[in-house]
Formats: C-alpha cells, structure tokens, sequence
C-alpha cells in the first residue's frame, strides 16, 4: 500500500490559526493588497452572522423537550443522565444532549457547574463525576406551570416563545431535531431521520438540491484556496500528486494546479457529481467518480478541505 500525505485543509481550522479577535467599527474596502487575516476575519464574521440562529434552533429544542422542566423537577440542578431520564431521551444521545446543553449554556439560558471528578477520570465512569447543570433567571422563565416540581412565582414564558419560534423548527438544519432526539437509535442524523436519505442521496436524484450543495462547496474553495495557497503553500512543495477526497467541482483541485503546473491533481467525487464537472480532464487536474468509502485512489497526498470533528 502506498504512503500518502494527509493534507487536512480545514477553513475553521485555518481560522481559528489565523485571527486575531479585533473588531473594526469602520467599513473596510477589500483591496489585493488586504493581509489575509483580515479577510479570515470578515469571514468568521459572516459564518457568525449565519449560524446566529442556531441559538434560537436550540433554545426551540429545549422548549420541546422541556429540559428546564426537568432540571426544576431535580430540585433547580440536574446532570446530563438526570435530565435524558426526566425528559424520556434514550441514553444513547447523551453526546449530543451534551452539544445542545454546551450552546444553551454559552448562551446563559442554563447554568453549568464543571465536574470535579479526580484526574484520570472521565463523566462517564460515575454520574456523581458529571457536569451539573443549573436553572438561571432566563430558564426558570421557561418552566411551565404544570412542570410538576415546586411552584415557581414567576410566569412561564413558553407559550409565548414557542409561539415566536415556529419558524426556526422547520429550517433545513433544525426540521426534525427535536423528533430525532426522541428517537431511539443515534445511527442516523437528523436529516436522514427526517427525510429517508442522506443529504448525499437526496443530491443524487434532485438536480436543485445537487447544484446548490456543488456551487456552496465550490464557493468556499476558491476563498479558502486563495489563503491556503498564499500562506501555506509550503505544505504542497517536493509532491507530484494529490487527490483532493470528496473534491467536489474541483475548484480546489484547479486552484493548486495553476500554482503549481508539475503537481498532478486528482479530484474523487461520487458518479453523480463528477457528471457535472467542467471536463473529465482540464490541464493536469483529472476528475475520477468513485466512493471514498471504498477506494482511493493512489497519490503522494490525499486532500481533506473540511473534517467534522
């Protein structure tokens, strides 16, 4: 089996490397001339902006599952296995209850209390040892009336959120979440759950969807490559080949080819969207249709743009 360079490209990763946490008050006209941290900047901004209501996703979650509810049942503090039994969640989501709980926290709708478990330990080998997770002035707000735990003085707000987050349940990365985390099994994604298919799968026999995922993905290469290949072009030097994995349109591909002419870029994507490709050959970029899952094919470094972890 041929060795192979792993070439992890990730653009969160490049932007947590590169930005410095500085803010500007004044409007900012992009030049060639502007340093790349500034524009990784701009770009933390913007993805920022995007994934903003994802607070809003999760805070409608929590209202469905009655998490505060819980917490106030186990006396105002309640760890994750406490709060998945009240709730009647199966054990086997507590990784992503935990996700949840960590947005719902940094937003201040709870209150977390770390573990004091000794060194060496995990929160898994005793529930004694897990975080414990607390009701602030804004989550006794969501306690309803008939919670079942000691009576609260203030008035619950539930009805009026739930009413003012309706829309956030039926976005495309929220719709079915709250479904999913009631279901049993934790093999599929909410996505699949909710739609029978993968994002993959539906991309395959729905044109729109398709050319929507390759033009997002395509976007995000060729800002990410002009970074890449101005601050980090070293990691491409003394390599003949690379195939770009899940390469998409191969923007990626194309980008590192012209910077570097002797370098023999393969781009692997499924049948369906190497089918859309501009050619199957452009200059020394060639596009290959096939499963990662199941096979490589052989090259000095293999190129991984994004990795979720």
């Amino acid at each position: 089996m041929q060795a192979k360079t792993w070439v992890l490209v990730s653009a969160r990763l490049v932007i947590i490397h590169r930005t410095h946490s500085r803010r500007h008050n004044t409007m900012v006209v992009l030049s060639s001339e502007d340093d790349s941290r500034e524009l990784l900047q701009a770009h933390v901004e913007l993805w920022n902006q995007t994934y903003s209501f994802m607070k809003s996703v999760a805070l409608a979650v929590a209202l469905d599952l009655r998490i505060a509810d819980a917490i106030h049942r186990c006396g105002g503090t309640a760890t994750l296995s406490q709060i998945l039994g009240e709730i009647g969640v199966s054990p086997c989501k507590h990784a992503s209850l935990r996700r949840l709980m960590r947005v719902l926290t940094v937003s201040g709708t709870f209150d977390i209390q770390p573990s004091s478990a000794p060194a060496g330990t995990t929160s898994s080998e005793s529930d004694g040892h897990e975080p414990v997770y607390k009701l602030t002035t804004a989550s006794c707000l969501l306690v309803s009336s008939n919670s079942g735990g000691e009576s609260l003085a203030t008035a619950s707000m539930s009805p009026m959120l739930n009413h003012v987050l309706s829309p956030f349940r039926d976005s495309t990365l929220s719709m079915g979440l709250t479904a999913w985390f009631r279901h049993d099994e934790d093999e599929q994604c909410p996505f699949t759950l909710m739609h029978g298919a993968t994002l993959w799968e539906v991309s395959e026999h729905d044109d729109a969807v398709n050319a929507s995922v390759n033009n997002a993905l395509a976007a995000d290469s060729h800002f990410l490559m002009q970074v890449v290949l101005k601050e980090f072009s070293e990691i491409f030097h003394g390599i003949d080949s690379l195939i770009d994995v899940a390469g998409g349109l191969g923007g990626a591909a194309m980008a590192i080819a012209a910077a570097f002419p002797s370098l023999k870029c393969t781009v692997l994507d499924l049948p369906h969207v190497v089918a859309t490709a501009p050619s199957i050959f452009i200059g020394n970029v060639q596009f290959v249709a096939g499963d990662m899952f199941e096979s490589i094919p052989p090259a000095k470094a293999c190129l991984n743009k994004s990795l979720s972890i």
